[in-house]
Order: C-alpha cells, then sequence, then structure tokens
C-alpha cells in the first residue's frame, strides 16, 4: 500500500529560493520528489532580510503555486539554509569517573550544561545543530559513545551551529505569515557534508571549498560532524575582472576568450588572442600563456585566503585530509580547474577530490533521509526538569 506523506523543504541559497516536496513512501522506505521550483532571491541581501513584505509575497506566491499543483495544504516545512549569518562554536565537556561506569546520565549532563554554557556566552544566537565531534576515554579516542565502559576520565567535544536570533525570529515569522510552521532548519554545508560521506564509505574528515561566480566558502567535517565553516565575498567573477583589468579587453570578451581556449594546450605560449576579440579596440598581440599566468596568480590568491592561510584553519590543517573543491562556474571549471588542481599538488602534496554538481533530485533524496532517520552524528540535548535548591546542592557535592 502506497502511503502519502509528502514533506515541504524550502532551500533560501545565495541566489535561488527552491521549493522541493518530497514524499515519503513509508511501505517501501523510498522517496520521490514530486514538486520542485526555483525563483530568484529578492528581499535578502548582506545575509540579512532587507525587504520584508517582498521575500514575504515571493515566499507566499510560490507556496500557494506547490499547493495548487500537488492539491494540498501544507502545516509544517524545513527549511534549508545557506544565506544568513552564522557561526560555529566547540566546546568540551568532561566527566571524573574514578574507575566507575560512563552512565547515559552523565552525557546528558555534559550535553546539557554545554547547551547552556553556550546559551549564556552567545545569548543573541540561536542553537540550529549540535554535533558530536569527538569522545575521549582515559585519552584514547573512541569511535562511538563508550556508554556503559569503565575509565577514570571521559572528555565529549560538541560543535554548535549557530544562527543571529534576530535572523531566527524573522525567519519563523515570515512563514508563520505564511500559515506555514517551521518544523526544523537545516545548514546546507551539513547537508552537502553528509551527501559526501554517504557517497565516500570509510570518509569522515575532509574539507569542502565551493567557488561559485561571486562568492566563494568552505568547511570542514571532523569525524562526520560539521566543525567549521567560513563564506567569502568572492567568487570566480575576479579573475575574469583582472584579466580584464590587465589585458585590456571588455569583460564579455574575457569569458568569450576563455570559453574558446584549451588551456591544457603544451603550445599555449606560441598561440596568440585571435583578432575577432579585438571588437572595436586596437589588436595587440597577447598570448594566452600570458592569460593563464594571469588566472593563476588569482586562483592561489583565492585558495591561499580561502585555505592556506586562514587563521581560523591552522588547527585543522595539520593532517593531510581530503579536500573536495566544487567549481560551480562552468566556464572557471572548464578554464581553470588544472590550476586549483596543481596549488594543492604543489603546496601541501595533496590532489583534489573534484565535485561534480549535485542535481537536486539526488541532494533532496538524502535530505529527506536524513529528516526522517536523522544523522549518526547529530545530538538532541534533552532538557532536564527544574530542581529544587537542594538538589542542585546535592548534585554537586555528589560529583
Amino acid at each position: 500500500m502506497h502511503i502519502y506523506s509528502p514533506k515541504f523543504y524550502i532551500e533560501i541559497n545565495k541566489t535561488e529560493l527552491k521549493f522541493i516536496v518530497v514524499n515519503n513512501n513509508k511501505e517501501e522506505s523510498k522517496f520521490d520528489i514530486i514538486f520542485n521550483n526555483s525563483v530568484m532571491l529578492k528581499g535578502i541581501a548582506n545575509y540579512q532580510i532587507v525587504d520584508y513584505d517582498l521575500i514575504y509575497n515571493l515566499l507566499k506566491e510560490n507556496i500557494y503555486k506547490a499547493e495548487q499543483q500537488l492539491n494540498l495544504v501544507f502545516k509544517e516545512v524545513f527549511i534549508v539554509i545557506d544565506n544568513f549569518n552564522f557561526s560555529i562554536i566547540n566546546y568540551t565537556g568532561f566527566k571524573k569517573l574514578n574507575g566507575s561506569q560512563l552512565l547515559k546520565e552523565n552525557i546528558t549532563y555534559i550535553l546539557n550544561s554545554l547547551k547552556l554554557k553556550v546559551n549564556e556566552t552567545e545569548n543573541d544566537k540561536s542553537i540550529v545543530h549540535i554535533f558530536n565531534t569527538r569522545y575521549q576515554l582515559d585519552n584514547k579516542e573512541v569511535e562511538n559513545l563508550p556508554i556503559g565502559l569503565f575509565g577514570n576520565f571521559y572528555c565529549h567535544e560538541l560543535s554548535f551551529f549557530l544562527i543571529n536570533s534576530n535572523d531566527l525570529k524573522n525567519i519563523n515569522n515570515i512563514f508563520n505569515r505564511c500559515n506555514l510552521r517551521v518544523k526544523k532548519i537545516i545548514s546546507k554545508n551539513f547537508l552537502e557534508g553528509t551527501k559526501i560521506i554517504n557517497d565516500n564509505p570509510n570518509l569522515t574528515s575532509f574539507f569542502k571549498i565551493e567557488i561559485n561566480i561571486y562568492n566563494s566558502k568552505i568547511f570542514y567535517f571532523e569525524n562526520s560532524a560539521l566543525k567549521f565553516s567560513q563564506d567569502f565575498k568572492f567568487g570566480s567573477d575576479i579573475i575574469y575582472k583582472d584579466l580584464s583589468k590587465i589585458t585590456g579587453f571588455k569583460y564579455e570578451n574575457v569569458k568569450k576568450i576563455l570559453s574558446k581556449t584549451n588551456f591544457s594546450n603544451e603550445n599555449l605560449k606560441d598561440q596568440y588572442v585571435e583578432k575577432n576579440f579585438f571588437e572595436n579596440q586596437n589588436f595587440r598581440k597577447v598570448s594566452k600563456k600570458t592569460l593563464l599566468d594571469i588566472a593563476n596568480a588569482r586562483v592561489q590568491e583565492m585558495l591561499e585566503i580561502i585555505f592556506l592561510d586562514n587563521i581560523n584553519l591552522l588547527k585543522f590543517l595539520d593532517k593531510n585530509h581530503k579536500i573536495f573543491i566544487n567549481l560551480s562556474d562552468e566556464l572557471c571549471k572548464n578554464s581553470f580547474s588544472k590550476l586549483f588542481q596543481q596549488f594543492f599538488l604543489i603546496r601541501k602534496k595533496i590532489s583534489p577530490n573534484f565535485l561534480d554538481e549535485k542535481t537536486c533530485e539526488s541532494f533532496y533524496l538524502n535530505v529527506s533521509n536524513i529528516v526522517q532517520y536523522g544523522w549518526k552524528k547529530e545530538a538532541v540535548p534533552i532538557i532536564q526538569e527544574k530542581k529544587s535548591i537542594f538538589a542542585k546542592i546535592f548534585e554537586l557535592i555528589s560529583k
């Protein structure tokens, strides 16, 4: 028997709003995309809502379109987010065991106490995700929660994904006006990382670098948990601007030249830009090797800022983790992917893995699977009951 159980996802990324409906066939443990629509993003700029009515009307119109097409009325929505100010903070909790057994209650206490610490120190932010990043029992790292084992000292590291509380309130308010309750907000970086792990058995720690046309980002997964991410307000567009500025070619001409040039040709230094690209300009002999050298200098500078000289990454660079690169701009990918590869081969002695752009279908089938069954490293804080002052004192004495 086919059970109709659709879930509504809305993705807010840097350029688009995506509206996805996935039906969960519980009997067959299958997911099918039954609605898929994208529109240009409006009303959000510089990682915040700048025109409330504009984004509200855009959402309302496209939510109505999905409901009309599917003959459904949605009550709740999952928000996949990639366009707001967020941060990740890592904290470690400890428990002295003195040879006793590690209990579930000990884990609960650490989780809730660290959550409370985050709420106190980051009082203008709200927690979206909590990830278990590391467990150590008697200074030995273990793969899974060592509940039931005996030891002297337990160490538990958690990674908290945070969003500005005002942004969260605005998001909830907009969707409430659209008669939708936000069931869960999910980081797109987290989802992209889980897709890489699912596609690469035995992989748990890695970097992913994404170069878009006007922006870039990097995130780091450790032990299958999102531990760091950072956005940059530049992308492949600055390569084209540099080429235009230095050579004197018009910006659009630069892109046309790149699209017609094979930069893997070994005899590139003997080739020159053809005359037909000099529209209303005096012809000058410019070698294609010169274009490649200019692009290479800019690619190196970008990767140094994003990765190699990024002080936020210093503590994660001690191991040669795998590096995945997604060049979403096809022109940059076709022209300069070799430059990105050479950078890591020369500077880090690592050959990066280039990702193909995942289809929306494969991405959201993975999202639906995580929403339905959860993720092995995502932690759920347990809210402890309020205790009397005497109970609190007794608990402190007994530790």
